[in-house]
């Protein structure tokens, strides 16, 4: 690693290259054993694959779903395996680490559950071309679509969640549980944000660079996307109901109260 930046707290990982970097930006996928959701998802991408570079960030997947000459069939760059403790943030700071070590100018995340509609992620891609640092992805913005979104999860982000980021962030943000997102790499580099920390393992990275990002009067906007849940059964989350929802609202109190921010000495 760049002696630059060997501060960083990065999760123990393996890394597959399958292509040759070819792209200004990136794509970053989260995944946790997402079966044929993300194969179907990655299917899909593969006119986008051609022109960005996708970088699967796994979790630690064990139901097969990311086979090598899988990736290579839909046109992934590089297959990246975390191989310690920590969920969503964990699985952020290894995709973000490597993006920025290859010099990419900046990052795309989606989620690889299949909801997004991901030919969004040009229009994300010509708002970083245009100066922007945090590019968020609302349904609930003019040209948005929040298909089969269930009741509960909807009145929580709209009456719940959004407001108290917004709040914390000085910015009026609509749709602040959506992975759908972009960054600078100006933004993830700042020492005053400092995402590289372990402090930085569930899901507080999300809330935390929403709010930092406009705190520190970086170029924030939402644009459109499209979501959509299955119209019927349960509803695919990884979120488990008590203590998942309970992680989240005590993660997002302590984003909105600064608990995340870098030590005055960084």
């Amino acid at each position: 690693m760049n002696q630059k930046y060997q501060h960083w707290q990065i999760p123990n990982h393996t890394t597959v290259e399958i292509r040759e970097k070819q792209s200004k930006y990136c794509v970053c996928i989260f995944v946790i054993n997402e079966g044929e959701k993300i194969r179907k998802q990655l299917q899909n991408m593969q006119p986008i694959s051609q022109d960005i570079d996708v970088i699967i960030a796994d979790g630690g997947s064990g139901d097969n779903s990311l086979e090598i000459d899988f990736l290579k069939s839909v046109l992934v760059r590089t297959l990246l395996t975390k191989q310690s403790k920590g969920k969503l943030s964990a699985q952020m700071r290894m995709a973000f680490a490597y993006a920025m070590l290859q010099n990419y100018e900046g990052v795309v995340t989606i989620d690889g559950n299949n909801k997004d509609d991901s030919t969004a992620i040009y229009a994300f891609i010509e708002a970083l071309e245009r100066g922007g640092d945090h590019i968020q992805g609302s349904r609930f913005i003019k040209g948005g679509k929040a298909i089969n979104t269930p009741w509960n999860r909807y009145l929580a982000i709209r009456l719940i969640h959004a407001p108290l980021i917004s709040i914390a962030a000085g910015f009026w943000y609509t749709d602040t549980t959506n992975g759908f997102r972009a960054y600078s790499r100006r933004l993830l580099l700042d020492p005053l944000i400092a995402p590289f920390r372990n402090i930085f393992s569930a899901y507080e990275l999300h809330y935390y660079l929403a709010i930092k990002a406009a705190k520190l009067g970086y170029l924030v906007k939402e644009i459109p996307v499209t979501r959509r849940y299955p119209g019927k059964g349960k509803i695919p989350t990884k979120i488990t109901p008590i203590r998942g929802n309970f992680l989240v609202m005590t993660t997002l109190l302590k984003a909105c109260l600064h608990k995340f921010d870098p030590p005055d000495n960084e």
